[in-house]
């Protein structure tokens, strides 16, 4: 037990803390001791702070119920008792880079499933499957912070994970245009039916910021660090327009995509690319880590919300439907859990990552 990294959860009662919280328990490397939230959750036991509010199917872990809640806003007194945080704070975008770089500058290192820092550019901004070296940069935002242990790193939106991987395992073929559309569950808005009825037999075609988001950062994931500019630079093909649409699904988030490659690759080809791929975190066989990170079915009718989206825990991408398109080259269907892979999950496997590097350790 005392072998394990202590963790601190900076908005531990929402739900992405929830789902942290849940994805945790009993962690072989990490072990949840410190959960800090708003002020009026503070002084309570966690259990007494999400009394009515546990929104996950998995009940409450043991572990955690009768640890008292400290207020997110005492960083010193937080970060003294941990050796990492994640972050899921529920603040603006301003508020949410502020505290999350006074936690770096204790000395603590920050995993964040926030937006705010995801365009700060010394901040890596990884799939671990993907980009893992992005996290070097990390040195030069320690110079910027003055620190030497804390800094902070993110996980991009939910969104693209459930076409970002695939256009990675398909680079060899050059794509140059894409165009998605995806179909997001209500829990990317921490919300669940019950607190949302108007959701029920509905669709809602916008979702604030979340067409830039996803048109725009699979394209610093594909980026890379400039020493001299001490930054991540990102990459600047392909092009990509995305609409984003809320549906009545609980958790999964679905995108029709069609694409333009430079090179001409058969159906066989752009399957056996995405049954082939995997990255440092399958290489390293990290705790979290998907054996199988892309999945390709062949029926017609997948992959469906019900039967795939908890593919390896979660943590996997599963994809059907490749077939040739008469106007771009081809056109898959993907699929992605937004809240394991898409947001906790996602950067649970950072921190395992950030550990297997060395930039994680015990205080």
């Amino acid at each position: 037990m005392s072998e394990k990294l202590k963790v601190g959860i900076l908005g531990g009662t929402g739900m992405v803390g929830q789902r942290f919280i849940s994805l945790l328990d009993n962690h072989p490397w990490f072990e949840v001791t410190t959960i800090a939230a708003s002020p009026r959750s503070a002084g309570r036991t966690y259990e007494e702070a999400v009394r009515g509010r546990w929104k996950l199917d998995k009940p409450m872990p043991e572990a955690v119920k009768n640890i008292v809640v400290m207020d997110v806003n005492q960083v010193e007194e937080v970060a003294s008792k941990v050796d990492f945080v994640f972050s899921a704070v529920d603040m603006t975008k301003e508020e949410i880079k502020k505290i999350e770089e006074e936690y770096a500058k204790t000395e603590t290192p920050v995993v964040s499933n926030n937006s705010a820092h995801r365009w700060t550019p010394d901040v890596p901004m990884v799939v671990p499957e993907i980009n893992p070296e992005h996290m070097e940069v990390i040195k030069y935002q320690k110079e910027r912070l003055g620190t030497k242990r804390g800094f902070v790193a993110v996980k991009p939106n939910c969104s693209i994970q459930s076409y970002a991987p695939v256009l990675t395992a398909w680079k060899e073929f050059e794509p140059y245009e894409v165009v998605a559309t995806t179909y997001q569950a209500i829990s990317g808005a921490g919300k669940t039916f019950k607190e949302w009825p108007e959701m029920i037999e509905n669709i809602i075609p916008y979702i604030g910021g979340e067409e830039e988001k996803s048109e725009k950062e699979p394209l610093r994931i594909w980026g890379h660090i400039d020493d001299q500019k001490k930054q991540i630079v990102p990459a600047e093909s392909p092009k990509i327009t995305c609409q984003c649409i809320r549906v009545p699904v609980l958790n999964g988030h679905t995108a029709a995509v069609f694409v333009k490659f430079k090179k001409n690759p058969t159906k066989e080809q752009l399957v056996e690319a995405l049954r082939n791929y995997k990255g440092v975190p399958q290489e390293l066989e990290l705790p979290s880590a998907p054996k199988q990170f892309i999945q390709y079915l062949e029926e017609d009718n997948r992959p469906q919300v019900h039967m795939d989206v908890n593919f390896e825990n979660g943590m996997g991408i599963s994809v059907g439907r490749i077939r040739e398109d008469s106007v771009y080259d081809w056109k898959f269907v993907g699929l992605s859990h937004n809240t394991v892979r898409g947001a906790a999950g996602g950067a649970v496997l950072c921190a395992e990552l950030l550990k297997a590097q060395g930039y994680i350790t015990k205080k």
